[in-house]
Order: C-alpha cells, then sequence, then structure tokens
C-alpha cells in the first residue's frame, strides 16, 4: 500500500524560535497545526555550529520545501528570541519561494521584570 501524500491549505505560518544555541522553525496551517519543522540540530550540527544564522537559514529551507511539496505557498512569520539566526531563516523562506505577507516579532520583552538582588553591605 503506497503512502498517502499530505496535503494541506496554500495560506500558512512560520515560527522562527531562535535561541543563543539553536534556532527552530515549525510551519504551521492557519489554525495552528504544525505541517513540518526543522531545527539546527536536526540537519545534524553540533556544539557551536548550531548557533550559526547560516545552520539557521539550512534549517529554515528544508522545513520550507516540505511545505512546499505539500501545497503550501504563502505564510506569515512570526518570531521569537534573541538569535543570531533570525534573519537568515527569514531570507531563506522567502528565497525557497514561499510568499511572505507579514513578519512580526513576537519577543516577549519584560515591562520591569524580576526584582534584583539586594545589595552586599
Amino acid at each position: 500500500m503506497a503512502k498517502k501524500k499530505k496535503t494541506v491549505a496554500s495560506n500558512g505560518i512560520a515560527h522562527i524560535h531562535a535561541t543563543s544555541n539553536n534556532s527552530i522553525i515549525t510551519i504551521t496551517d492557519i489554525n495552528g497545526n504544525a505541517i513540518t519543522w526543522s531545527s539546527s540540530g536536526a540537519i545534524g550540527y553540533k556544539g557551536a555550529k548550531k548557533k550559526t544564522p547560516y545552520s539557521a537559514g539550512v534549517a529554515a529551507e528544508k522545513a520550507a520545501k516540505e511545505a512546499m511539496a505539500m501545497g503550501l505557498s504563502t505564510i506569515k512569520i512570526y518570531v521569537n528570541g534573541v538569535g543570531r539566526g533570525k534573519e537568515t531563516a527569514i531570507r531563506s523562506l522567502a528565497a525557497c519561494g514561499l510568499t511572505i505577507t507579514e513578519i512580526h516579532d513576537v519577543t516577549p520583552i519584560p515591562h520591569n521584570g524580576c526584582r534584583p538582588p539586594k545589595k552586599p553591605r
């Protein structure tokens, strides 16, 4: 029995989570159900090479190609984190042929944050 090819709607959302040690790209449909994902570690990079913008771009390219094979053509991008691979991942998604409609930075920003430690006497 042959494996059934999965198809999705033409619109989707790309979530880019760029930490200081890794970059994770998840492509979902409009409802938030994951279509495909990739990360710098899943590509095969280990250690310090996972941090690089190049590895984030390769991971984004892999996720984009898998999503396009399922019928995805237009995406919104939500970027989260402070890692170095954010911009490269966005460029790779665009270079693969996906049409980008919106880019949102959803990195949480503290509004005054935690209380600092008490001063030594």
